[in-house]
């Protein structure tokens, strides 16, 4: 690697700048920070605050919510989005609560054998709530070591690469081993890229570190254009348009109720209905009749 971070360069930005969000409270459990990791994945911290906030008050433990329906949880999900997270934490807690005394476990191996959790949230998990010496690589790590390090505008693909680079710039002792500030300095480093390091407009002057692609003139991105996901018109709102019907009445409702929410094409409205059957985020009753999972009777 050309150029390092150093450590205590970031944590000092990291001292001054840091958000004052709500699961970084000392003293969180590793189910109230897993919670956070779930709901912040591909959502905006913004619209995530509340949500974390009422879902922790609701579900302090995972047998509170493992004693809850599928479909309570779908429904306290609201609007966050891909609402399959809500499903699979929900699976996730019952889990816990049966095979694992009500907790969620401190070493990143044990947390991949979970229903719904992947590398980034097991890592996550084990460096935020635990305080353990573990890269996580997330989309703003990624961008941060792509321009700081390899003087890269954009990270390209994800790769086991990824993982190696944030090993390599924890901080260490001078025997070698992780220094205590390395789980602070994971944090630091994602929120840098959260605040400053950002995809669309960096700001460079307010940057703490050396940067390789500042130093390079900043050269432009070569690799294919990033794809932009869009909402409207896709299947997804369609989804969401009918995971609204269902989650504002109290039992199931005939399928006329849901065809019209989207008239303007009735074939992808059907396809829409049939993944959400599929991913068993909906269910048919025994009448016909459409339900949130685990509220058809």
């Amino acid at each position: 690697m050309p150029f390092s971070l150093p450590p205590q360069v970031l944590l000092g930005w990291f001292d001054a700048n840091e958000r004052d969000l709500p699961w970084r409270e000392p003293g969180l459990s590793g189910w109230q920070i897993l919670i956070s990791e779930i709901m912040l994945q591909q959502t905006p911290v913004a619209r995530v605050v509340e949500p974390w906030r009422e879902w922790v008050r609701r579900w302090p433990v995972p047998s509170a919510m493992a004693a809850a329906s599928p479909g309570d949880v779908l429904r306290a999900w609201g609007k966050l989005g891909y609402p399959r997270r809500a499903l699979r934490l929900h699976e996730c807690a019952r889990v816990l609560a049966t095979d694992h005394d009500d907790r969620v476990p401190d070493d990143v191996e044990t947390m991949l054998t979970l229903p719904g959790i992947g590398d980034y949230t097991a890592r996550a998990v084990a460096c935020f709530a635990y305080g353990q010496a573990v890269p996580v690589v997330d989309t703003n790590v990624r961008r941060v070591l792509a321009r700081a390090v390899h003087g890269r505008a954009e990270p390209g693909n994800p790769s086991k690469r990824d993982l190696a680079d944030a090993e390599a710039v924890l901080p260490r002792n001078a025997d070698g081993t992780y220094a205590a500030s390395a789980p602070r300095f994971s944090a630091a480093l994602m929120e840098l890229g959260a605040l400053v390091c950002t995809a669309r407009n960096p700001d460079c002057a307010r940057c703490p570190l050396t940067c390789a692609w500042v130093d390079a003139g900043k050269p432009a991105h070569t690799g294919p254009p990033k794809r932009v996901q869009k909402f409207a018109g896709t299947d997804r709102q369609v989804r969401g348009l009918l995971l609204d019907v269902l989650r504002g009445t109290d039992g199931p409702v005939i399928r006329d109720r849901l065809d019209v929410v989207w008239l303007s094409d009735t074939a992808q409205r059907d396809r829409a209905l049939d993944s959400l059957l599929v991913d068993g985020l909906v269910e048919i009753t025994a009448d016909g009749r459409f339900c949130l999972a685990g509220e058809g009777g």
